[in-house]
């Protein structure tokens, strides 16, 4: 009886263990862990710039001309990098003033400005806006001058006032934005301004991209 009890314990466990190596062997193998996401990068946005002011004699920064219009092809481009998630375009907004000394000596040198441009998508959807209003009194109120220009020191009498820093979501997917002019109200010297199709409405400076690279595609 013994002997034929331990038969059959062994026996037991000789089917036991062929099942349990059937199954590893039919069990898929693990998927290699997704690796971490990239970390997030922030780095100067490639830009297209229909009508460039100039380069800022104090700031060093890139001046662009924001223009009003409808059509997001003839706004500033800004190129998204590929990116996982939400990017995030940051950028510094300004107004257009033009100084003159004989305004200034006249006493008719006070402007005021108003000005918001949108950020779409190049489909035409809006992503969101930036705004930035200023005063002028006197030449200290200015942000910054411009070089290269036939003025006094070699400056522009076009330069740029106020500062406001625009902050916008990008979602995935859009690898392209454009900034375009919608509202200007100006009150100037030459009496007042309005956005006009194709005409300048701001500046923009020192355009921002923070993204989260896309991971590469995968080989098949």
């Amino acid at each position: 009886m013994r002997s034929a009890a331990l038969c059959f314990v062994l026996a037991a466990l000789v089917m036991s263990s062929a099942l349990d190596a059937q199954q590893q062997r039919r069990r898929p193998p693990a998927k290699a862990p997704a690796p971490p996401p990239a970390p997030p990068k922030q780095e100067p946005a490639q830009i297209t710039c229909a009508e460039q002011l100039g380069t800022g004699i104090k700031s060093r920064a890139s001046f662009c001309f924001v223009l009003a219009g409808r059509d997001p092809a003839q706004g500033v481009l800004v190129a998204v990098p590929p990116h996982t998630g939400t990017a995030t375009l940051t950028f510094h907004l300004h107004n257009r003033h033009t100084y003159s000394e004989e305004e200034m000596r006249a006493g008719r040198g006070y402007a005021q400005y108003t000005a918001v441009v949108g950020v779409l998508t190049m489909v035409g959807d809006l992503l969101g806006r930036g705004a930035v209003q200023s005063e002028f009194r006197g030449a200290r109120d200015l942000y910054d001058r411009i070089s290269g220009g036939a003025g006094p020191g070699g400056m522009k009498a076009v330069a740029p006032i106020g500062d406001e820093l625009v902050t916008i979501s990008i979602p995935d997917k859009v690898d392209q934005v454009s900034l375009l002019g919608e509202i200007l109200d100006a009150t100037t010297a030459a009496g007042r301004e309005t956005a006009t199709p194709g005409r300048p409405v701001a500046l923009v400076s020192n355009v921002q991209i923070e993204y989260r690279p896309a991971p590469p595609p995968r080989k098949r």
